[in-house]
């Protein structure tokens, strides 16, 4: 019996923690904590493939422990001769010093080099992996020291954009089976220092576009024309199959597991493939009843992690980032009474002043605002230049603002020393501080943080673009069109912590240590010589100070 991908570390709590596997046949799967009593659970299969999550159970609070994984009594993890630093499941309490390393868009491309190659000079070229360059950092260090968890925003994997070894094998020219997925999936986390890495950092994962198909969800248009195309409907469904089996069983603790009826079905059910691909029909043809938000604590910290793209309302007139039912379950969760709170959501709330305006007025003007010749035109400039963040959806972007401001006023319990939001899909970076009216009583310190890319930068135009959408011209421009157009001045004010952008393969994070808050960012460089691992380079920090609140002028 073998061990096909994993083991992953999931879910991580003061005292337990999930151990995700996939295998090549039924099997009896223990994890052997050190000094711990062994836990075990049973595969479960799906479309062929076979799967477990083991419920680890007796760990110490804020203790590190290395562990082993055993199929049916023989240990295959670690691999034998294995050079790689033993796997740990790190637990937290609410008083530690943490650190959320967080990111999105990792394309799966070969780590050969000559790293130097970009994707407008070679289809093949993505620089080198920053996820990768972490890890490799990782593994010189003392295993107390790794990040307590991993926030995954997005582009786990490229359904769009296949690895160059996985072309050969799909049956035609697109992703369209849930066998298509298992291969991105190993692709995408099958790498060695990739494995490592996640068998050793508890991981949080949202999906964003890509993992499905470049601006899905972004319009009913989009979407009425991809549903017009012979593969799209077999795609969707393995595409959430997938995702809920690699993804987002991982994301709950054990307690919400038990709760979660498909889950139980996948466990002991009769026929578990057709249930899930029920399940995944009605994701695709429902927004209600199939959430994907789910909250975690992390030591200090309460993520509450936003599903901003399978949740979607696209009515024209009625748009909203998530459906009313999730929204409710957001807001009863991202709450006070925590040290720091965290929003993830894999599309930025905040942008440059350029880029929120044109996605405000796109909003306005694509439902017909204008009239029907610039609807058009204003459809076709949402879908080829993205603009299907949270500025144009703006009664969602309203409502979290005016939710971030509750908060942080203390109308939800007492207010967090530091609010922040966590986002990527943009490939670039940056910190911005988020200011609200004086007189609002907002208490806590409110920051939007961006990280992407792992691994896929943008070109020289691209780039131009975005700074030029941090600039105080462009953004005077683009709000006298979008207040023409009848679109409302946000009750905040926003200002980068630093000159400019960047946009490097990066990440990211944040160190959490009482109500103290500190943003790291660290760049990935192609080795000087043209060979050997990426040059991990410190570009920016900047402490977030608890008492400092921006207000609005």
């Amino acid at each position: 019996m073998n061990l096909l991908l994993g083991p992953l570390l999931r879910y991580s709590g003061a005292d337990e923690a999930t151990i995700w596997v996939q295998t090549d046949g039924p099997a009896h799967v223990e994890v052997h904590p050190e000094g711990v009593e062994p836990s075990s659970e049973r595969t479960f299969s799906v479309e062929g493939h076979h799967y477990a999550l083991v419920h680890v159970v007796g760990l110490e609070p804020g203790t590190t422990t290395p562990y082993e994984v055993r199929l049916d009594g023989e240990v295959v993890w670690p691999e034998p001769g294995s050079e790689f630093p033993p796997s740990v499941i790190r637990t937290q309490t609410p008083d530690e010093h943490v650190k959320v390393v967080f990111g999105s868009c990792r394309v799966a491309a070969p780590h050969e080099p000559p790293y130097t190659l970009r994707k407008d000079e070679d289809p093949k070229g993505r620089e080198v992996d920053a996820l990768r360059g972490l890890a490799l950092e990782l593994m010189r260090q003392p295993a107390d020291t790794y990040p307590h968890a991993l926030v995954l925003l997005g582009d786990q994997v490229y359904a769009d954009e296949v690895h160059p070894d996985l072309e050969a094998k799909l049956d035609g020219d697109q992703v369209e089976t849930y066998d298509d997925y298992v291969d991105l999936y190993r692709a995408s986390w099958g790498e060695p220092v990739i494995r490592w890495l996640l068998s050793t950092v508890s991981s949080a994962m949202i999906f964003d576009d890509h993992d499905v198909h470049d601006d899905w969800n972004t319009s009913v248009e989009w979407l009425a024309e991809m549903r017009q195309k012979g593969w799209w409907r077999r795609r969707i469904v393995a595409a959430f199959e997938s995702y809920l089996i690699y993804q987002h069983l991982g994301n709950l603790s054990h307690a919400d597991r038990e709760e979660y009826d498909l889950y139980q079905d996948l466990l002991h059910g009769d026929e578990p493939t057709e249930r899930l691909r029920e399940y995944a029909r009605r994701a695709d043809a429902e927004v209600a009843g199939t959430r994907w938000s789910f909250c975690r604590d992390i030591g200090p910290a309460r993520l509450v992690m936003v599903d901003s793209r399978a949740g979607r309302v696209l009515d024209p007139g009625d748009r909203a980032m998530v459906d009313p039912e999730e929204w409710q379950w957001i807001t009863e969760h991202a709450t006070g009474d925590h040290e720091h709170l965290l929003i993830g959501t894999s599309l930025p709330l905040i942008m440059g002043p350029a880029m929120h305006w044109l996605e405000a007025w796109n909003e306005v003007t694509a439902d017909g605002g204008w009239g029907r010749l610039i609807k058009r035109v204003a459809e076709k400039l949402r879908q080829e230049l993205d603009l299907e963040h949270w500025p144009a959806f703006q009664d969602s972007f309203h409502r979290m603002i005016d939710h971030l401001r509750a908060v942080g006023a203390g109308e939800h319990g007492e207010p967090p020393s530091t609010i922040t939001v966590l986002s990527g899909d943009v490939h670039h970076a940056y910190l911005a501080e988020i200011g609200f009216p004086p007189g609002s009583g907002v208490r806590s310190a409110v920051w939007q943080a961006v990280c992407s890319p792992f691994r896929n930068p943008l070109d020289a135009n691209e780039r131009r673009v975005i700074l030029g959408a941090w600039t105080g011209f462009a953004g005077r421009w683009t709000r006298l069109w979008a207040r023409l157009a009848g679109v409302r001045d946000p009750d905040v004010r926003w200002r980068l912590a630093h000159e400019k952008p960047w946009f490097n393969n990066q990440v990211a994070w944040l160190e959490l240590d009482g109500e103290r808050a500190k943003f790291v960012l660290v760049k990935a460089l192609p080795p000087e010589d043209g060979t050997g691992e990426p040059i991990m380079e410190r570009v920016f920090e900047r402490s977030i100070e608890p008492n400092r609140v921006f207000a609005r002028t």
